[in-house]
């Protein structure tokens, strides 16, 4: 029997939802490889060991889906030796940015406004179809990419949930992990060391009530739901995920062959 190599997830300073996505099962019987695909929010607050850590997975590219506005909130990613940086925006700086000022410095009754009666929800259901659609150009980069020569690779955005979240999914689902699987992964980007720390203007006792608390969950969980409408996207958009595949990423044949080299034992 094949000695199973157990997952690398370290305990990180400044890095938050790290994992190595290898072990994930294939729809044919095979697994993800370990130490070949990384998963993580942003790398701006690494701190020495947590650079020191990530220097010794022997990564060949980073992937960052943040926009500009994320780098100047948080700060730009640690330069880790001999790894290069890519940086594929998967939302416009522009996108939500009033938006996201309310989050982080309005007060209640516009909390309630732009968050209650499930519009958070609707709104994370609303960005998942729209990455899928119109960010078919970024995906299909990072797949070619990596089916040439970018791994080991490491994924992120800010929070490592959703833009990474999905671009993973993409990912697995071209080299044929079980759906399960991706969800699975997905999910556990909701365990409490993982989470995002959301930023809110205020004291901290006005800025973090139960009830803004309550109203900004959907924003920062990962639910099944959300990635289900990813998943009914691309079925509704291409009927099915090899023509999305194809037709949406242009991947053919001999590159998903390549990619499941890459990646699978």
């Amino acid at each position: 029997m094949t000695q199973q190599i157990p997952s690398t997830e370290p305990e990180l300073a400044g890095v938050r939802n790290f994992r190595d996505v290898g072990g994930l099962p294939t729809v044919d019987g095979r697994r993800v490889r370990h130490g070949v695909l990384f998963r993580s929010g942003h790398l701006a607050h690494a701190t020495e060991e947590d650079s020191a850590f990530l220097a010794s997975l022997g990564l060949h590219t980073i992937f960052d889906f943040r926009n500009a506005a994320d780098q100047k909130l948080e700060g730009p990613d640690v330069e880790l030796p001999g790894v290069r940086n890519v940086n594929l925006p998967l939302s416009d700086p522009a996108d939500g940015a009033e938006f996201w000022k309310m989050v982080r410095d309005g007060d209640l009754d516009q909390l309630r406004g732009i968050l209650g009666d499930g519009k958070a929800a609707d709104r994370m259901i609303a960005s998942y179809r729209t990455i899928v659609v119109e960010r078919t150009a970024e995906h299909s980069r990072v797949l070619h990419a990596l089916a040439e020569d970018s791994v080991p690779a490491l994924m992120h955005c800010a929070a490592g949930k959703d833009r990474a979240g999905l671009s993973v999914a993409v990912t697995l689902l071209a080299v044929g992990v079980e759906r399960d699987a991706i969800v699975a992964d997905y999910l556990e980007s909701n365990a409490k060391h993982r989470r995002y720390k959301v930023r809110r203007s205020g004291s901290a006792s006005s800025a973090y009530t139960p009830e803004v608390m309550e109203l900004l969950g959907p924003l920062f969980d990962a639910r099944a739901e959300y990635l289900a409408a990813a998943f009914d996207t691309v079925e509704t958009t291409w009927g099915g995920v090899d023509t999305y595949l194809e037709q949406g990423l242009g991947l053919t044949p001999a590159t998903r062959e390549l990619l499941r080299e890459r990646l699978l034992d």
